[in-house]
């Protein structure tokens, strides 16, 4: 199990730290005991930007267990008291590092990870009303505008408010699979994840920005059950209306047809067979419900240039963070 400890200070902006643990939240509750929640501080009792008091909060801890995470909240205002006491607090509980922790800075957290020196020879983000400020307190970092979050090595930054929970939907996908983290965002209606760098999307995530029910039934089923074989009628039945009627819906929904959804979601499958496996290509396209190796080649070839065998040595190659599923 994972330990997320939030660091809550005074005028602290509620959606960068209800956002993120909300979604870590729900996270431990599709894969239970992933992640705990803590929600400490330097003062035990604070007001948000909202005028809300947040009451009961654990004290800074003073060891962080092996695989935790600290999530560094944003806070209002268009500038950083640096001096302020709980900030200084938290800065110089900082200052040693937190090894062997990851960081997570949503928004003006990022200037006092930076204030404390986490940031220096790191590339990072902060909210557009706070890089110029971040480039000051941090001069030995290279500070990034106009991204949604920053990863660079076991620190993660982010640039606020709402980019605060792409960034945890990105940790909870590398660390619990992106099935998880479309399931994540399915629940908070945040159907359209973006990335950090680029627009690219996991096919788990593909084709969900929508708000249509039968649809979103129809590519949970897929989703779970992968393999099963699927016809239109079968898949018509879960929408519970006629193979037309859900072409059409697909069509104007989707964006694409509901056998096609079928393929990708069965590329994407493989796809985490041929990182996490040792199977042959043959059984990975039996596992993932296609017919031989030869059809799973054609569709690889329609989402992915490199081949199966190339993939894997280029993922394994990477060493991403280990996955507890």
């Amino acid at each position: 199990m994972r330990e997320i400890y939030f660091v809550v200070l005074p005028r602290v902006v509620l959606l960068d730290l209800a956002g993120p643990a909300e979604a870590f939240r729900l996270a431990a509750r599709v894969v239970p005991d992933s992640y705990r929640l803590h929600f400490v501080g330097p003062e035990r009792t604070v007001a948000a930007a909202i005028g809300l008091e947040l009451a009961a909060l654990e004290p800074l801890p003073r060891r962080l267990p092996q695989q935790s995470m600290v999530v560094i909240t944003g806070i209002s205002g268009l500038s950083i008291d640096l001096e302020e006491p709980g900030i200084r607090q938290v800065i110089e509980w900082l200052r040693p590092g937190i090894d062997p922790a990851t960081l997570l800075c949503v928004c003006a957290g990022s200037v006092l990870a930076g204030k404390a020196g986490l940031l220096a020879g790191r590339e990072c983000t902060s909210h557009h009303t706070h890089i110029e400020e971040l480039r000051r307190v941090a001069p030995d970092a290279r500070v990034l505008d106009n991204r949604i979050f920053v990863e660079d090595g076991p620190v993660l930054t982010s640039a606020g408010v709402t980019a605060g929970l792409d960034l945890a939907l990105h940790v909870i996908g590398q660390q619990l699979g992106p099935r998880v983290a479309a399931e994540v965002a399915r629940d908070l209606v945040v159907y359209l994840r973006r990335s950090g760098t680029d627009p690219a999307l996991s096919p788990w995530v593909q084709h969900r920005n929508h708000l249509h029910p039968a649809v979103h039934r129809v590519q949970d089923a897929v989703a779970r059950r992968p393999a099963a074989s699927w016809s239109a009628e079968e898949l018509s039945a879960v929408a519970c209306t006629s193979p037309r009627n859900l072409a059409r819906l697909f069509a104007e929904h989707a964006h694409c047809s509901a056998l096609d959804y079928v393929q990708l979601i069965r590329f994407a499958f493989a796809k985490e067979l041929v990182v996490q496996s040792k199977l042959d290509l043959e059984r990975i396209a039996l596992r993932a419900g296609f017919k031989s190796a030869q059809q799973l080649r054609r569709v690889w070839a329609r989402w992915e240039p490199r081949t199966p065998s190339a993939f894997r040595a280029a993922q394994r190659s990477s060493a991403p963070i280990q996955g507890i599923l």
